[in-house]
């Protein structure tokens, strides 16, 4: 019998298989138009046990979201971390650097970053975005210290998220890392221009 460090490096393993099979797939295909039994294929995992792990598509293609998410969170948190650490407390200075880190992560995922970014995903999709989306505008609410009671200041903040947003898409058509820190650059300085408080 398996030792259950031994079960749990399998699960592990199949797990991996299924989400890198089904992003080359949803890549490929996209969400709509890929089909489970590719993905089975593709991972070397029985179709079953892609069932048993993730239920079918709509769980291979959340969990995928939930991966990209939660590693742009480690991100970005590590980095304030980091430059708190070195002494940064300008709010501007704290939400750029944030801003770079969310972004070099969208350029080295992606393939990942352009799949969510598309309209084509789960049934509820949408929904769920949108209420990550509005977390996000709180975090950088509190991190460039704006009082969300006030409209201008929500407003302020949404439209530099938006900003974010909109460029880890751009990244996602790059040619290669030259153009891709272009990009980055280019958006943080504009993200200083926008941050900064009328007055």
């Amino acid at each position: 019998m398996a030792a259950p460090e031994s079960h749990a490096g399998q699960d592990r393993t199949v797990r991996r298989a299924l989400l890198d099979a089904a992003l080359e797939v949803f890549a490929e295909r996209g969400y709509t138009d890929a089909g489970l039994t590719e993905i089975a294929a593709r991972s070397g995992v029985p179709a079953g046990t892609l069932f048993q792990h993730y239920g079918g598509k709509r769980g291979l293609y959340l969990a995928l979201w939930e991966e990209f998410r939660e590693e742009q969170e480690r991100r970005t948190a590590a980095t304030l971390t980091t430059e708190r650490d070195r002494g940064v407390v300008d709010p501007i200075a704290l939400f750029v650097a944030g801003a770079r880190a969310y972004l070099g992560g969208a350029w080295d995922n992606r393939r990942l970053a352009r799949l969510i970014a598309e309209d084509d995903g789960p049934a509820g999709f949408d929904a769920l975005r949108r209420q990550w989306d509005r977390a996000w505008v709180r975090r950088n609410a509190r991190l460039l210290e704006v009082d969300e009671r006030h409209r201008a200041g929500r407003v302020r903040v949404s439209v530099l998220t938006t900003v974010i947003g909109g460029a880890a898409r751009e990244l996602g058509d790059c040619e290669d890392e030259t153009e891709a820190l272009e990009i980055v650059d280019e958006v943080c300085g504009i993200l200083v221009h926008l941050s900064t408080p009328p007055g």
